[in-house]
């Protein structure tokens, strides 16, 4: 099975931490962000790994090699323009018929190969794996007509929704749909596989999941990592 990871965005959210050096190695703990997903990964079953690289691609390639630290194959793809988070998916040359595609800086308990699984059985062309998320809103919040009367107010709602992941399988068709060096976000390409008459499955993951592109999520992600790493990697030692 072969997953691509994403990891060559600039992290400007994140500054300062990643002045000196590209996102996908800011330690959560003891290990980069993007090391805690390989061996996440490899205990997934998953052997081979594509590493989409821009930003600093030389430190990442110096940290992680071929792989051979933990037991799985990592080859290396540079775009030497930003493409976005999809358009950077038309440089890799021999794609798996199935691929397992993820942010670069997520920190989860998700089984990746489950999800994997999962895919296949719907016959998707691509999947998006997704998680519920509550917003508490402060403030009272007033809906009018359109006179400008009062219509409804509620005052500090819950808002319930569903968000991405930033974690997909995509089929070798998806590719296909992305022209060569073309600048293309995720949620464009899986709207052309809708476009095009295929199927996209919202895969619902009961896990924890935390984006630490933003400072506060990152100092969040080191709590979380460092009060229990088994939970993140099991048989970690404590």
């Amino acid at each position: 099975m072969q997953a691509v990871i994403l990891a060559g965005g600039r992290g400007t959210r994140l500054r300062p931490y990643t002045m000196c050096f590209p996102k996908p190695l800011v330690p959560i703990g003891e290990y980069p962000i993007l090391e805690v997903i390989i061996r996440q990964l490899r205990s997934g079953g998953f052997r081979k790994v594509t590493l989409l690289t821009g930003h600093l691609a030389e430190l990442i390639q110096a940290y992680f090699g071929h792989g051979e630290r933990w037991g799985i194959e990592i080859e290396y793809v540079r775009e030497e323009a930003p493409l976005n988070t999809a358009g950077a998916l038309a440089l890799i040359r021999s794609p798996a018929e199935h691929m397992l595609v993820m942010n670069g800086d997520v920190l989860t308990t998700m089984d990746y190969r489950a999800l994997y699984d999962r895919h296949l059985e719907k016959g998707a062309q691509a999947t998006v794996a997704t998680v519920r998320r509550e917003h508490h809103v402060d403030f009272g919040v007033i809906e009018s007509d359109g006179a400008g009367f009062l219509a409804a107010y509620r005052e500090k709602p819950v808002l319930d929704y569903t968000v991405s992941m930033g974690v997909y399988v995509l089929s070798r068709q998806c590719q296909a749909l992305i022209r060569p060096g073309e600048s293309l976000g995720m949620p464009d390409l899986l709207l052309r596989v809708l476009a095009g008459g295929g199927h996209v499955y919202c895969a619902q993951e009961p896990c924890y999941w935390l984006d630490i592109g933003r400072v506060d999520d990152y100092e969040e992600a080191q709590r979380q990592f460092q009060t229990n790493p088994q939970r993140f990697l099991p048989g970690h030692a404590a």
